[in-house]
């Protein structure tokens, strides 16, 4: 289906149909296409992904979500569309799909139909739940945190839930997804046979939130929400320090990182604190330690302060905006900063590949995002279809009305 192809990455030989939209589709998808494969992104005519056309956010979630793919438009709602993605579908080892519940099979494209035909395809199936008492419900990332119970847990106490600031469920979703494909491909070398694997919004966030889970099962209540800090450790929360906008985490988590901490910070008075001896003592006396330590940070230069508690190895970060890792250091020393043009305009921008990394194991960036069907013509060749072929399913609308 293509030729665009590293030999030297892992899934070099694999070939990804995605019917994707917004992110949990897209998401695996790219995941995927990091590590090598080809992957065909099917759209429909004349608008595409919702992402292309979704406000100022919309065009650099697409570029980022939909780098090292080609796209073709098909209408699969015309019998050509139709007949032209199983003809693609023939020849693929994955699908990828986030449709809505049942809208594939209504399509006549869902796993029954592509299977009979190939049977050694293995299809992604990304939807909102399991099949069970919520299957037929609509899912979205943030009925998944709110269902979870992710949402309850984040946020300062005492005041409303709060999204995560990322389509987490969504990506969670699409990482399990991923990891059922792979394990699919990895079963057809010994089988033969593809199948069909799931990725459920709710149910993946629903394991994150395990311990929370057990926690409320042993105990008989909830945790209430946690902000920056933890029940487990006294010091380990989020500190302005200096300017206005400028935050700091730190932790303390070990009997060695408290004497650590009061010599970074010029404190080792706080020593002979009997209130501070010990992590339970700390723990006991957690709202007069955190104001202490906010106190001593307030009028400090982050920098400075954070060179300090490196040195003497606390677990220490700046806050970061999303704007700091841009061009950041370390994600480029890694190899992880992908450059791409971006579909919308050409403007050369950046976001995080894949990080799956090992002996001979790498993302690669290979591909900019595609513009609306910019492969159609290409991708219908590659499968084998002539000029003649490619203008009778044009004229039978598989790409939509001109």
């Amino acid at each position: 289906m293509g030729t665009d192809t590293n030999d030297s990455q892992p899934l070099a030989d694999v070939t990804v149909l995605e019917l994707g939209n917004i992110v949990a589709g897209p998401f695996a998808s790219v995941m995927l296409a990091d590590l090598g494969a080809e992957v065909v992104k099917v759209e429909r005519p004349g608008s595409g992904d919702v992402l292309r056309s979704a406000g100022e956010a919309g065009p650099p979630m697409f570029d980022a979500l939909n780098r090292n793919k080609r796209s073709i438009e098909l209408d699969l709602k015309s019998d050509a569309g139709r007949e032209a993605f199983l003809d693609l579908a023939d020849r693929a080892d994955v699908v990828v799909e986030n449709l809505g519940p049942g809208v594939a099979d209504r399509l006549g494209i869902g796993y029954d139909e592509l299977s009979e035909r190939n049977s050694e395809l293995v299809y992604l199936s990304i939807k909102g739940f399991l099949d069970g008492p919520y299957g037929d419900r609509a899912g979205m990332d943030v009925v998944a945190e709110a269902m979870s119970g992710l949402m309850s847990m984040t946020g300062e106490p005492g005041r409303k839930p709060v999204r995560v600031g990322t389509s987490i469920a969504d990506m969670g979703a699409a990482m399990y997804g991923v990891m059922g494909v792979l394990v699919a491909l990895r079963e057809r070398e010994r089988t033969g046979e593809g199948r069909r694997v799931d990725g459920p919004l709710f149910e993946a966030v629903a394991s994150w939130m395990g311990y929370w889970i057990t926690y409320a099962d042993r105990y008989g209540r909830d945790h209430p929400s946690l902000g920056a800090s933890h029940p487990t450790w006294a010091l380990y929360d989020v500190f302005r320090v200096g300017d206005q906008d400028d935050w700091l985490f730190l932790g303390v988590t070990t009997e060695r990182h408290w004497p650590a901490l009061c010599r970074a910070i010029d404190r080792e008075d706080l020593l002979a604190d009997e209130r501070f001896d010990t992590s339970q003592s700390r723990l006991d006396h957690k709202a007069e330690l955190t104001e202490t330590v906010a106190e001593e940070l307030r009028d400090r230069d982050r920098e400075s302060v954070l060179a300090a508690l490196l040195a003497e190895d606390v677990p220490a970060a700046p806050v970061n905006d999303p704007s700091d890792l841009v061009d950041d250091d370390h994600l480029d020393a890694v190899d992880l900063l992908a450059e791409f043009d971006s579909a919308e305009d050409g403007q050369s921008l950046q976001t995080v590949m894949t990080p799956v990394h090992g002996d001979g194991i790498a993302p690669a960036q290979r591909l900019d995002p595609p513009e609306l069907g910019e492969h159609t013509e290409e991708i219908l060749r590659t499968a084998g279809l002539d000029d003649d072929a490619i203008a009778a399913l044009r004229n039978r609308g598989a790409f939509g009305s001109e």
